[in-house]
């Protein structure tokens, strides 16, 4: 069985932190490129960072540079993302995505005071 999971999420205040883990269980990244995207309500699913294999750089949406930090364990097989000073605006539901075609259940990440 293939499958991501996503975890870490909640509710957090404005400036505050979090860290998403993904899990992959039944496949192996292999050389597979791993990404996070999210999606807030009534908006468009978008890229929140993009980590490339070989050499694990990550890029990152404007909105999230010197903010978001992804990285990937291809030993474990985990995806992380860690989020500082977080926003409002950040509130959405985060995804965890392999090659482009393996997708996590989606994780509720909520900025508010």
């Amino acid at each position: 069985q293939v499958q991501l999971v996503e975890s870490g999420g909640g509710l957090v205040q404005p400036g505050g932190s979090l860290r998403l883990s993904c899990a992959a269980s039944g496949f192996t990244f292999g050389s597979d490129a791993t990404s996070w995207y999210r999606q807030a309500p009534g908006k468009e699913l978008e890229l929140v960072a993009a980590i490339t294999y070989p050499g694990g750089n990550a890029k990152y949406a404007d909105f999230g540079k010197g903010r978001f930090f992804a990285s990937r364990d291809d030993v474990k097989n985990m995806v992380h993302l860690q989020m500082f000073l977080l926003k409002p605006e950040d509130t959405a539901v985060y995804y965890c995505n392999v090659g482009d075609n393996v997708w996590g259940q989606g994780i509720q990440v909520t900025v508010s005071s």
